[in-house]
């Protein structure tokens, strides 16, 4: 008697959504279920209609986006002529992963379960609302919601009487047969895809631009806490074009030393050739598909960890495994332990109109202290440091996407930005655009915690204010008794933020670090807006709100 089958789909930007998806997919072979998990846009989306039960897991991008995989899905869900009864026979559940630091918090989840009961379906539980801000992250709301939800399934769909759960002590099969070989067999052509100059189609996550790294200079003073890089790439011949608020998505890679501290502490060969190849039909393969079952060693990608004991997205091995115990893992299960490394997106921090063919980022290299004896270091932040183009040729694979700000294109109409430390690196990408088409009226709020250590650009601020093309407010948080932000900056001009937003129809734009300093923002402008512009605290919140829906207060902000 076959198992009872059951349909997730996941909408992932950086890779949370198909995590918890493919926990899913676990949890349901434990319970002896069949599950299909796939991407949202890689499904058949007319064949929702003979689906009994299906799982959304969506992400929330930028001001209330879906992510890149499911945009094909959105727009066909929402076509106006798809009738009520479509999904009568559909039970589902959605679970949203977001932000709420951001308006729209988990925006897609909400509107995709609407969606859903309009079109016939039947909810199975109210949406799922991970929110990324919580102390204990999504899991805080994601963990009892799947217990509820796994009742609900089970009650409707019960695995066979003669088959108990797998007990959470006994591994599952691996997804991978891991095969060593004796000796390398002949090479094809195969390898990772990459778009070459002169390419017709965009570069892309498949098909990535290999670029050449022109320049990697540290920003800030020699004596800073902070190592901050500007970064440029050449794009000549990429077919890459961008604006301002888009963003740069890099793979990095592990460094050689870690990779070979990982083979030693597991009893590996570095250098030893093997193959992969799926245990079950429909599982995706790794890296690419005609990349397998190509021949491989052991290499700092796709999957080993960035630093001893720990994987690239932070699940922890225990620092005092010694080799004896890891090395009785068994290499099939290597995959299921470590998660594939994901691609880090950056703020593109240039123009085109101002540097043609190039692309700079601003970095800021990760690095924190933990219980671990080896501190924590940021794995695409540490190895983009760590690459100096001054001793050989380096190249980097990216590619580009839009990002969640976007800029007005009436040349008169002014634009306030606020951008402490590297937050300022989309309005620098901005300002440089805007001034190249003639838009003077850039106003940048930016703060940091010296003028003579981490004050980015501040040659080029200054060229523009004499030009008449800025006005540049400075809040530098350590040069004082009191600590002084880019909030209270705004407080002190409150007059001139209303009358910019009020009567000049100016945009407001925020991005920097989530923590605190978004909240931070919002309650100078709902103080300035009392103070100067005489509204009461209801009104007040009321045309924060009106800024928000209308888009001329926009966000992009990150933990």
């Amino acid at each position: 008697m076959p198992n009872p089958q059951f349909l997730v789909l996941f909408g992932s930007q950086t890779g949370t959504a198909q995590d918890v998806s493919e926990r899913l997919g676990r949890e349901a072979r434990r319970r002896r279920l069949g599950c299909r998990v796939q991407a949202l846009d890689s499904y058949p989306v007319v064949n929702l209609i003979n689906e009994p039960l299906v799982i959304f897991v969506c992400a929330t991008t930028g001001q209330g986006d879906p992510p890149d995989n499911m945009k094909n899905f959105w727009r066909f869900i929402f076509r106006k002529n798809l009738p009520t009864t479509a999904l009568c026979q559909m039970e589902f559940a959605v679970l949203g992963l977001g932000d709420s630091s951001y308006t729209k918090f988990n925006f897609v989840a909400k509107k995709l379960h609407r969606r859903l009961l309009q079109l016939g379906g039947s909810a199975l539980l109210p949406v799922c609302l991970g929110d990324d801000q919580h102390e204990l992250g999504p899991d805080a709301a994601v963990d009892p919601w799947l217990r509820d939800l796994w009742d609900r399934v089970l009650s409707l769909l019960p695995p066979p009487p003669d088959l108990a759960e797998i007990p959470p002590g006994v591994p599952l099969p691996s997804k991978f047969t891991l095969l060593f070989l004796q000796e390398a067999p002949r090479m094809g052509s195969e390898g990772q895809r990459v778009a070459h100059p002169g390419s017709q189609e965009p570069p892309s996550e498949s098909k990535p631009f290999l670029a050449p790294m022109i320049s990697n200079q540290r920003v800030t003073g020699p004596s800073h806490f902070q190592d901050v890089r500007l970064i440029e790439f050449d794009i000549s011949g990429s077919g890459i074009s961008f604006a301002a608020g888009d963003v740069v998505l890099i793979q990095p890679s592990n460094s050689a030393a870690h990779v070979q501290q990982f083979c030693q502490v597991l009893g590996l060969d570095p250098d030893q050739l093997f193959t992969l190849q799926p245990r079950e039909p429909g599982e995706p393969s790794l890296g690419h598909p005609d990349s397998l079952p190509s021949p491989v060693p052991w290499a700092p990608t796709p999957r080993a960890p960035p630093q001893p004991m720990e994987t690239s997205a932070g699940v922890q091995f225990c620092p005092r495994l010694q080799p004896r115990c890891t090395a009785a893992i068994p290499p099939d299960y290597l995959l299921d332990l470590i998660p594939a490394i994901r691609p880090r997106a950056f703020s593109i921090a240039s123009s085109m109109l101002a540097h043609p063919s190039r692309l700079q980022i601003l970095v800021a290299v990760v690095q924190f202290q933990t219980r671990l004896k080896e501190p924590r270091r940021g794995l695409c932040s540490s190895w983009l440091a760590s690459l100096d183009p001054g001793q050989g040729p380096v190249r980097v694979p990216l590619w580009v996407r839009p990002g969640s700000l976007a800029f007005p294109e009436t040349p008169d109409t002014p634009v306030i930005m606020v951008g402490p430390g590297t937050g300022v690196a989309p309005f620098r990408a901005a300002i440089q655009e805007r001034v190249a088409q003639g838009q003077t009226r850039n106003f940048l709020f930016f703060g940091c915690r010296w003028r003579d250590q981490d004050f980015y650009w501040e040659a080029e601020w200054q060229e523009l204010e004499m030009r008449d093309c800025l006005t540049l407010v400075p809040a530098f948080s350590r040069e004082q008794e009191q600590k002084v932000y880019v909030q209270h900056r705004l407080r002190e001009l409150g007059s001139l933020v209303w009358e910019l937003l009020d009567r000049q129809g100016a945009y407001f734009y925020l991005a920097g670090n989530a923590k605190s300093m978004p909240a931070d923002v919002s309650e100078a402008l709902m103080s300035i807006f009392q103070e100067d512009g005489g509204l009461c605290s209801p009104d007040a919140a009321a045309y924060l709100a009106r800024l928000q829906r209308t888009q001329r207060f926009q966000t992009e902000t990150w933990a």
